[in-house]
């Protein structure tokens, strides 16, 4: 498997669920809010999560919004953080991430 990925599979939400499910979403996930999840995507710029109990929620972690010098998490990592924005242009959830394993955990 490629290092970088998108999130796929059965369990990812369909771009037509995450829209419909935006607001729903936003109610439940209002800034400043902890989630916890597992990495479903992974690229250059960050990480896709699937935050638990929001099935239909995209939450993407930049690489600006880690602590200096931590690698990415891995794909399938469990991973924790703060929501810090709502990007309404492409249904996605900003979350700055404060805890995950490291590489070689």
């Amino acid at each position: 498997m490629d290092e970088y990925a998108w999130p796929t599979g059965p369990e990812a939400p369909t771009a037509d669920a995450v829209r419909s499910n935006w607001a729903a979403t936003v109610a439940a996930l209002p800034v400043g809010t902890r989630i916890t999840g597992e990495v479903s995507g992974r690229q250059r710029f960050g990480v896709f999560i699937r935050v638990d109990g929001v099935p239909n929620a995209i939450a993407l972690a930049e690489v600006t919004a880690m602590p200096l010098g931590m690698d990415l998490p891995a794909l399938g990592a469990f991973v924790g953080g703060e929501v810090v924005w709502h990007a309404a242009h492409n249904h996605q959830v900003k979350v700055r991430l404060d805890e995950w394993p490291a590489a070689d955990e």
